[in-house]
């Protein structure tokens, strides 16, 4: 089945990719394909203005350059605050070396970089599920 065929069987899905800059990016995207990163999170405010996604939700994930790379599935969202992020959580982002410590400093500089930083801000936790390669 060729891409454009796989594609049409998720029309309705949002298309985005991981990150905040194509290495960013690819370099997520790859965690996910390799089976390591099988949640992500988002603050809230993001959430709210980009209308996240819903449990059961499909989503084309895009490379670095914009590029259709996989389909994820939404498995379960939870609203959590920054401080209360649990090893166990940050393990299934599967960045670094998937400690807490490691999870806390990535997340401080990209929060930061969104000009939405704060030990107490509200995240929106995904657990997700690779669908399809594309």
């Amino acid at each position: 089945m060729t891409e454009q065929a796989i594609l049409a069987n998720y029309s309705g899905a949002a298309r985005w990719s991981f990150g905040d800059s194509p290495v960013l990016a690819d370099e997520l995207l790859q965690l996910v394909l390799d089976g390591q990163k099988t949640a992500t999170c988002g603050s809230y405010t993001a959430y709210q203005q980009e209308k996240g996604p819903a449990i059961g939700d499909y989503n084309v994930i895009l490379n670095g350059r914009g590029e259709p790379a996989c389909v994820i599935r939404t498995l379960s969202l939870k609203l959590i605050r920054y401080c209360d992020v649990s090893a166990e959580m940050a393990a299934l982002e599967g960045e670094g070396d998937k400690s807490l410590a490691f999870w806390r400093q990535g997340h401080r500089e990209f929060f930061t970089r969104e000009g939405t930083f704060s030990s107490q801000m509200w995240l929106v936790f995904e657990e997700f599920e690779l669908v399809e390669v594309l």
